[in-house]
């Protein structure tokens, strides 16, 4: 039985203020709700962007700003999944998820962490261990944030758990390719897990902060078979898609990779 959910991916610009960035999930969510979505997602470090200090601002995802999101979900209902900053070791925190509304939450913390191009995200965040899958108005919905993307085991296995849908949530690096690795691993994970993945960066910042990681844009939603079936430019935008699970069904029947892949320790 086919389930159909409308997504809508809100390509912005956190800021430096964790009440601040607030206003935006509100704005964005209600308009979301306006364009008929079920489900909003925003990037990650929606809390505060990266570049500043993330101790500082870290909360338990049952603290103040997790609340406040929860509250706009509720007034607006409509689900949401926003990335904030939750305490972790002594100097670190966590780089999570927070996904509520509709009966839904849960939170999911980062496992690939980005230690690449001249940047160390473990420096200041812990790594998480667990995938998640939930359910989203009948829909298996997995998580993942940003240089996740990179590893096909992991989507892998959100598909053995039954994601049918994927959500990406970024920050994505800038430089030279990095826009077209980023659709090119949207398609190719939604392949490697034959699920739709929707896969939400934070739109291109007007300026830079060293090598911290602010998005590109260029939000995207790729089908089971690695089709595009909308993406946005560099500039802050809404893009909002239904999402069917018959196609699931039938990428999965036709060509079931995850079946029939082996593995190799």
């Amino acid at each position: 039985m086919s389930t159909t959910l409308r997504i809508s991916l809100a390509q912005v610009n956190s800021g430096i203020e964790p009440h601040e960035n607030l206003k935006v999930i509100d704005s964005q969510a209600q308009a979301a709700k306006e364009a008929g979505a079920s489900l909003v997602i925003f990037p990650e470090a929606m809390m505060r962007r990266f570049g500043l200090p993330l101790r500082e601002i870290a909360e338990p995802v049952h603290g103040p700003w997790a609340d406040a999101v929860r509250e706009i979900s509720q007034r607006h209902g409509i689900t949401i999944v926003a990335g904030m900053f939750t305490p972790a070791d002594e100097s670190r925190v966590a780089n999570t998820l927070l996904v509520t509304g509709d009966g839904v939450d849960a939170s999911y913390d980062k496992i690939h962490l980005f230690d690449a191009f001249g940047f160390a995200e473990s420096d200041t965040v812990a790594p998480g261990r667990d995938p998640l899958v939930v359910d989203v108005n009948g829909i298996k919905v997995g998580f993942a944030t940003c240089y996740d993307i990179r590893f096909p085991a992991l989507f892998h296995k959100l598909g053995d758990l039954g994601a049918e849908l994927i959500v990406v949530a970024a920050s994505w690096g800038s430089g030279p390719g990095k826009i077209e690795q980023w659709s090119l691993l949207a398609r190719a994970r939604a392949l490697d897990s034959t699920a739709f993945v929707a896969a939400c960066d934070q739109s291109e910042p007007e300026e830079t902060a060293g090598t911290a990681p602010l998005g590109v844009g260029h939000s995207v939603i790729a089908s089971p078979t690695g089709e595009v079936l909308g993406q946005l430019d560099a500039t802050p935008g809404l893009l909002t898609v239904d999402i069917d699970t018959a196609i699931v069904d039938s990428t999965r029947t036709k060509l079931p990779v995850l079946s029939n892949r082996r593995r190799f320790d």
